[in-house]
Formats: structure tokens, sequence, C-alpha cells
């Protein structure tokens, strides 16, 4: 079991998500439809690969990505997004907005975020989400 500063729930989120790359990483899979490292390590931040593989590792460990063998190659995985992190979106499409909004953040890549804020463009890319990520091997 792991011990936590508190049990606040701002301070539980912050130690999953409180390092630079976690959400990045998210972001990509979920609206890049990253799937493999190699296009995770392509990311315009620039991770390292040290970095990449153990947030990759601490993300599925928190329950938040799945990693599968990739049946066309024997040495790729493929990672998925878990219902766990697909409840994200409202909050990644808020970070987004608010970047957008506060941050002079690229008017084209918040066009995601600004598309996405509204109950009914969520639904679907929810519905989207699940369908990619959650479907039966």
């Amino acid at each position: 079991m792991t011990k936590h500063r508190s049990e606040c729930p701002i301070n539980l989120a912050v130690e999953v998500f409180g390092d630079r790359w976690s959400l990045l990483v998210l972001r990509d899979i979920m609206f890049a439809d990253r799937r493999h490292y190699r296009e995770l390590l392509a990311s315009d931040e620039g991770i390292s690969t040290k970095l990449l593989a153990d947030r990759l590792r601490s993300l599925t460990a928190a329950g938040l990505l799945t990693r599968r063998p990739d049946p066309t190659h024997k040495q790729k995985a493929i990672y998925s997004l878990t219902e766990r992190s697909i409840a994200l979106l409202p909050t990644l499409v808020e970070l987004g907005v608010w970047s957008h909004r506060h941050l002079d953040a690229s008017d084209d890549l918040s066009r995601t975020a600004e598309d996405l804020d509204n109950p009914e463009a969520q639904a679907a890319f929810t519905a989207h989400l699940r369908q990619t990520h959650l479907r039966p091997n």
C-alpha cells in the first residue's frame, strides 16, 4: 500500500500527476492516438527515453494505462487508456481551454480543447476513446 502525504484530493492527484511529463504522455495517447513507445518519444516537448519509460511504468502502475504486446511486432507494446484515465478528459479539456485563454497558447494547438468544451462533444469523444482503448483484444 502506498503511503500518501495526506488524503486531500488535490494532494492525491498531485502525487499521480505532479511532474511535467505524466499529463503530456496521457495527452499524446488521448488526443494524438500515439500508442507506441516510439510515437510517444516523438513528442514536441522532447521527453528522454529514460523519463518516458519511467512515466509509462508509473502511469500503468497507477491504473491509468494498460500495456499489451503488439500482435504485429514482437518487440513493440501498445499502450491504452483505462476508464480511470478517460475520466480525465474534462480536466484535460479545461486545462487546455484555460491555457488558451490565459497563457497565450497557440490557437491551432488549442483547437481540440476549445472544440471539446461542451458536454455533447465530450460525450462523443469519450465514447470514441472507450471504443478505441477499452475494446476487447
